[in-house]
Formats: structure tokens, sequence, C-alpha cells
């Protein structure tokens, strides 16, 4: 049974989200205000195994809330993998007395944490830091809101030459395995087609739409891909099959990219990332870890490690069914 937490060390691992720093402020004046000693761990379990770890105070944090990224830093860490890794993770906790974390991450980050409390019996507390949205146990995740409002702005902007040239734009926006960045930001800007790894495209019937469009000369077209598609291989492999069909229909491709990682956190990422970090120390407190801090219906939700895994869900059929609507 681990001791009653006096020291924590709050990290931020795997890839960065907008409003990472809002969590990591409020995990630190909410320890600081509780009497605690906070730590920072720089990258992620990578400064943990190398013993690059320092104090915070409450001035470590002023005026980070409204930056993009992570002042500590964050990696992905192999070493953490192995058990001598871990154990070397361990030694530079506890010659410091740190005996409570703060895992800012996804769901692999928490798997590690699970990990290392089995070993060497150090309570965690994770905050789902992933601009994918792709966490189950939370209806928002950090940097979300943020990478989807940024997506948005550049696509709106790309609205203005494809309405200038009556051209077709197909873009491609962030989400590895999920398709919520896709599918928000093409509903906001009023995309014709959104492909997205949770759901099959119905090739033949996008053609037909297309086709039937440029008869009523409706020649500025806009389908939103998510990068992994997994059908197409992102905008390129989108491009190529609507050639096919379609040799004559002028078409551009845009990969909007890490743009969708930085910038200053929506006022929505700050409120639920202080929300969540404030959340995160108090269950450290309360002998409560192991678990996700999430967001449902409002309220504070808590998962346990090893069901905060990556969503492996079916977009509901209303929001494609919006999307044609919409669009036609």
């Amino acid at each position: 049974m681990a001791d009653k937490v006096t020291k924590i060390g709050v990290l931020t691992s795997g890839g960065d989200s907008p409003g990472m720093n809002a969590a990591i402020r409020a995990v630190v004046r909410t320890g600081l205000y509780n009497g605690l000693e906070v730590f920072g761990v720089m990258r992620g379990y990578q400064g943990m195994i190398d013993d690059d770890i320092y104090k915070m105070e409450s001035k470590s944090v002023a005026n980070i809330i409204q930056r993009g990224g992570t002042i500590l830093k964050t990696a992905r860490c192999k070493d953490f993998f192995e058990t001598s890794g871990r154990k070397k993770a361990y030694l530079n906790l506890k010659k410091r007395g740190i005996n409570g974390l703060v895992i800012i991450g996804g769901d692999g980050s928490f798997r590690g944490g699970k990990k290392f409390h089995e070993e060497f019996d150090i309570p965690s507390v994770g905050i789902p830091g992933t601009i994918d949205r792709d966490i189950v146990g939370t209806d928002f995740t950090i940097g979300f809101d943020t990478a989807v409002n940024t997506a948005v702005g550049a696509i709106d902007k790309i609205r203005d030459t494809m309405d200038a040239h009556d051209r077709m734009f197909i873009i491609e926006v962030m989400g590895r395995d999920a398709g919520f960045i896709a599918l928000h930001s093409g509903i906001a800007t009023g995309a014709e087609h959104i492909i997205i790894p949770e759901r099959k495209t119905d090739v033949l019937e996008m053609i037909k739409s297309l086709q039937e469009k440029e008869k009523r000369k409706k020649l500025v077209n806009l389908i939103i891909v998510a990068e992994g598609d997994g059908e197409f291989g992102g905008a390129a492999g989108v491009n190529d099959m609507i050639k096919r069909h379609l040799p004559d229909m002028d078409t551009r491709i845009c990969v909007l990219g890490h743009i969708q990682r930085g910038g200053s956190p929506t006022c929505l990422d700050r409120v639920i990332a202080s929300r969540m970090g404030y959340h995160a120390v108090e269950c450290l407190l309360n002998g409560t870890y192991n678990i996700m801090i999430g967001i449902k219906e409002n309220r504070i939700n808590h998962t346990p490690f090893e069901k905060a895994s990556k969503m492996k869900t079916r977009v509901n059929d209303e929001w494609m069914k919006i999307v044609k609507i919409l669009a036609s």
C-alpha cells in the first residue's frame, strides 16, 4: 500500500497538445495549496530515467496558461518499456521522496503509469492530453477544441481561393486513428464530403455526388480527410481516386499538418485542463489513483487506466446524414 502522498511529480508524455500548460499550472498550484512539494519531470518518462527533474514553485507556472506546447517538454520513451529503465526512474523519484505522479498524455502514457505502480507502488493519476479526442471515459481531451478551431480557421481561408478559382480542395487534417477533428471541422466549414477512419467510404456514391454537383455547375467542393483514413492513404490517395473517375476535375491538395498541434489554447481547453489538473491532485490526496480524470456530461469522471484506451467506435450515422443533407 502506497504511503500518504507528500511529494508529487508532474510530466507530459506522448504528443503535445494545446492546454497542457494550463493543466501543469493547475497541478502545481493545487499541490502547493495543499502543502505538497511539486516536481516537474522534463520530457516525460525519459526525463524520469535521465533524472531531469526539478522542484516547482508557484512562479514556475506564472504566465503559461495561454501558451501552447508544454513547458515540461515531451517525448516518447522506449527505455521505459524495459524493467531496467523503470527501475532507474523509480530510484530517481525515491531519492527526492516523490511518491505520487500526475501524467498528462494518452493511453500509452497511462499504461506506463499503471505498470510503474504495479512494480514500485507509485500512485499515478492521468489527464487526457491529445488533440484526437480518442480516449474512452471522457467527452473532452485537452487540445481537441484548439486543434479543431485551428483547422476551421485554415479551411475558411482556403475556401476563399476555392471560390475564386472554382476548384475542389482536398484538405487533410490530423487524426491518425480517429476522425473527430475531420468530422467537426468538416461540418463547421460546410464540407461536401468527410473521410474518416471509423467509417468506410462509398466511393461510387461520392463520385456520383460530385458528378451531379458538376452538372449543376457547383464546381467548388470541399473534401476533408483524416490523415489516418486507412482507405486511401490521406489526401493524396483521395485525389488519385477522384482523378481516376473524374480526370477533368480541377483539384488541389492541402495538408494542414502540425499547425493543428500548436497555438494558444481556446477558453474551453484552458478551463477543462485547469479543472482536470485540480481534480488529479485531489485524487492523489484522497488515495484514488491508477485512474484517468475525464469529464462526462459536465461531471468529473474516473476511468481506470486499464479501461482508458483508445476509442474504437463507429461514428453515429446521424453525423454523416447531417453532412450529406447540409452539403446538398
